[in-house]
């Protein structure tokens, strides 16, 4: 069963961190449309969507995806990079408790934001950022390397997380944006590049689709429709693109694997 952990927009959504986006004005009701939307096309996806409250001192809470890396053996609860972001673990704690997850946590000195983390098969890539220390990068490499995965370190440069400027597409494939990460850092895997025009387009989730067994392979990719031209080039590639507005929540930096934290909970 595939669960989609989500988080309210919070009240005071418009004081959000920001570290390489200029501050403008947000739309509070629009971003809480969109991100109703977002919630909508992941339940026609096949997934069960859990939403946890937010609270005007968590400003950035519904980019839940920081808070946790989930994986088939459980999950890593993060020390986020913005000590303000520090609230928000327990509640994300508490909900994969109730489903069963089993995890561990960073800790001080470490910070890791679940941004930078991508996850490749059993391959680990882990971005050093403004919000990732290299201690929380080695507490990262240190819980899951028993459990049969490699872990690397990514520098990237220009943008908030790994995860903005690279994430998986389809299997063994990534979207990526050369310009924030060294696409050596990637061998082997397939990869396709934004349109030179879209530099903040390299954030696409992809979902199994477990209604749609035609698709467990490829999936589908959850795809903001801000980007037309880096969509046609995924498209291009025999990839199924579900497009979403979330233009208002990217005001904040976020993007839409930020929105979630998927959880696949297997039978027995």
């Amino acid at each position: 069963m595939l669960f989609a952990l989500t988080r309210a927009v919070s009240p005071a959504f418009d004081r959000c961190q920001l570290t390489y986006l200029p501050r403008v004005p947000i739309d509070l009701e629009r971003a809480r449309r969109q991100h109703d939307a977002y919630e909508w096309a992941l339940v026609e996806l096949g997934c069960t969507v859990r939403r946890l409250d937010s609270a005007p001192e968590m400003p950035d809470s519904v980019f839940v995806e920081d808070t946790a890396v989930v994986f088939p053996e459980g999950a890593v609860i993060t020390r986020p990079g913005a000590e303000a972001r520090r609230l928000e673990t327990p509640a994300v704690a508490g909900a994969l408790a109730r489903l069963g997850v089993p995890q561990h946590h960073i800790v001080a000195p470490g910070t890791l934001d679940g941004g930078d983390v991508l996850v490749v098969d059993r391959r680990v890539f882990i971005g050093v950022s403004a919000r990732t220390n290299v201690e929380g990068s080695d507490q990262m490499r240190r819980l899951i390397e028993p459990l049969g995965y490699t872990a690397c370190a990514v520098p990237i440069d220009g943008c908030l997380h790994l995860k903005s400027a690279a994430t998986v597409v389809a299997p063994q494939t990534l979207l990526i944006n050369r310009d924030w990460v060294r696409a050596d850092a990637f061998a082997g895997l397939t990869l396709i590049d934004v349109d030179p025009a879209e530099p903040h387009a390299a954030n696409a989730l992809r979902l199994a689709g477990p209604k749609e067994p035609a698709l467990r392979d490829d999936g589908v990719v959850v795809y903001p429709a801000a980007f037309p031209k880096t969509r046609r080039r995924l498209e291009r590639h025999g990839l199924r693109v579900r497009p979403v507005e979330v233009d208002e929540l990217a005001k904040a930096e976020g993007g839409v694997t930020c929105c979630s934290l998927i959880v696949e909970l297997r039978a027995g």
